[in-house]
């Protein structure tokens, strides 16, 4: 979302004048971030009489703009990721969802996201999809071998292919359901490096999190982005009959992930599932498909919004372990094969997908909204 929201205000940039109120992680105090928000708005509205548009790139914010004061009068627009609209807070549901039908447009980054929104009573007007972009470095060499990574990683000397997966660990991703469900089912050259962070040992946060009761834990760690499947990993990685055949590497820098899903025989997203929760998007299945990697996803939520069934990848039944089985040693057995088709899908995700067709789709959402509110002073 971060690396959405910077492209995103980059090249909006490139055709219109832009004004940004940005939380940088790190440097700014979140909470004192939000709470002078509103006088922040209204003193960029007056140093620049000239903006005719607010757009909020979060729905948390866009949820606290509701009750702001003082500039109603400026068109408002509000993109919606997955967890904005599936949150599972009841208050929210009932009361502060329904109201984001003041806003003047609701820009959501799939389908599956629209379909959420209205289903919680968001008027289908007032959507718009328009699907985050990717970064077409991806789809350049990698900037390193694998015989080099083998150095920093010794466990690529040790097997001759693997499998791959990538991001946080929270129960949607399904990665604690891959590793208990399929594969202990897969064939014995299989093997799966995992990417993304990861705590070997639980934390003091975990633990005062554990102590808390189920439904408040849900909330919490969703609100949180807290990884949520963190200790059933670990547990899992520990059983004798995986620790051969999977390896967590944590997060690694970004060049040694572009080396690694390139070399990879399949990048595995084997989302689940889970009630209050979504995968609104699925922009690492477009990283892997551009970095020439055949990518393997469950069709649900989002992600049949980047992945299209043979088109720049293979789209899997959530939860059903015995079509992963079988689709992943059909990888197994006839690489070549397979490779060959993700070349093909990345020619396809190059094509279709990118940060400036992004933006340009935004800046044509920005500019009716606009030119609309001109059409009806004129009429006026």
């Amino acid at each position: 979302m971060e690396k959405q929201s910077l492209e995103l205000i980059d090249g909006v940039a490139k055709h219109c004048k832009v004004h940004r109120l940005v939380y940088r992680k790190g440097e700014d105090n979140l909470l004192l971030f939000f709470l002078q928000l509103n006088r922040n708005i209204l003193h960029l509205l007056k140093e620049n009489p000239g903006i005719q548009l607010i757009h909020f790139n979060d729905g948390l914010i866009a949820a606290l703009a509701l009750f702001h004061k003082g500039y109603a009068h400026i068109k408002r627009v509000v993109t919606l990721h997955g967890l904005d609209v599936v949150f599972p807070l009841p208050y929210f549901q009932q009361y502060i969802l329904p109201k984001f039908n003041r806003y003047d447009q609701l820009i959501t980054v799939s389908r599956a996201t629209a379909e959420a929104a209205i289903l919680r009573g968001i008027a289908p007007e007032k959507i718009t999809v328009v699907k985050n972009g990717v970064d077409h470095g991806m789809a350049t060499p990698s900037p390193s071998t694998l015989a080099e990574l083998s150095l920093l990683y010794p466990v690529l000397l040790k097997h001759k292919s693997y499998m791959l997966t990538l991001g946080r660990p929270v129960k949607r991703k399904g990665f604690s359901w891959f590793l208990r469900e399929v594969v202990p089912t897969l064939p014995p050259d299989f093997h799966l490096l995992m990417v993304g962070p990861f705590e070997a040992r639980k934390s003091l946060t975990e633990r005062l999190l554990g102590l808390l009761p189920q439904k408040l834990y849900h909330l919490l760690t969703l609100f949180l982005g807290y990884p949520s499947d963190q200790g059933e990993i670990r547990k899992l990685l520990k059983q004798g009959h995986l620790q051969d055949r999977v390896t967590h590497l944590g997060k690694v820098p970004f060049a040694h992930l572009h080396t690694l899903l390139a070399h990879a025989s399949a990048f595995l997203m084997p989302n689940i599932k889970v009630s209050g929760d979504m995968e609104g998007f699925g922009l690492v299945c477009l990283e892997a498909s551009l970095s020439g990697t055949l990518v393997l996803a469950s069709d649900c939520e989002g992600i049949t919004d980047a992945i299209l069934p043979y088109k720049n990848g293979l789209l899997l039944p959530a939860g059903n372990a015995r079509a992963w089985k079988e689709q992943i040693v059909k990888v197994l057995e006839d690489p070549a094969f397979f490779k060959q088709r993700a070349l093909e899908f990345r020619d396809y995700s190059r094509q279709h997908y990118g940060w400036e067709k992004m933006a340009l789709d935004y800046v044509q959402v920005f500019q009716d909204i606009v030119q609309e509110e001109i059409n009806v002073r004129q009429v006026g």
